[in-house]
């Protein structure tokens, strides 16, 4: 009987831990999104883990932090027309354990025709829990 309390307690913490992960990992993705619409992609890009090991794979494949992501996204998106407002939608996001997450969802861009006329793709995170909280360490958006 003392097993299973224990069992049953373990149990429901570890759920309310991966809930609250789950809840982080899509507060982050909305504060992205905000940035975006913005036209601040320093603030964008700060989701990003500062290392040379961080990825991101769209049509090209960028490794480094925030400031290579950010050029990465001045040559794709130059103006502020070309980024036009960005919206994630079906986001699915799966703990990996304590410190790790992979989210998956679609992404929208509504832009005029000088813009470049509005875009969607799907996207897959791998989230990196840190002392500065949950970092994008992988981005394969396509």
């Amino acid at each position: 009987m003392r097993r299973l309390i224990l069992f049953l307690a373990s149990f429901l913490v570890l759920t309310h831990v991966l809930f609250a992960q789950a809840g982080a990992v899509r507060q982050l993705l909305k504060e992205s999104e905000d940035a975006w619409n913005k036209g601040d992609l320093a603030t964008f890009a700060s989701y990003y883990e500062d290392s040379p090991e961080t990825t991101f794979i769209g049509r090209e494949v960028t490794h480094g932090g925030p400031k290579e992501i950010v050029a990465r996204y001045q040559r794709g998106y130059p103006t502020r027309d070309a980024m036009g407002a960005l919206t994630f939608s079906e986001i699915a996001v799966r703990p990996l354990g304590a410190d790790y997450a992979v989210a998956n969802g679609k992404y929208s861009l509504k832009r005029t025709a000088t813009g470049g006329g509005d875009a969607t793709g799907r996207f897959t995170l791998v989230l990196r829990k840190t002392p500065a909280g949950w970092k994008i360490i992988h981005d394969h958006s396509s």
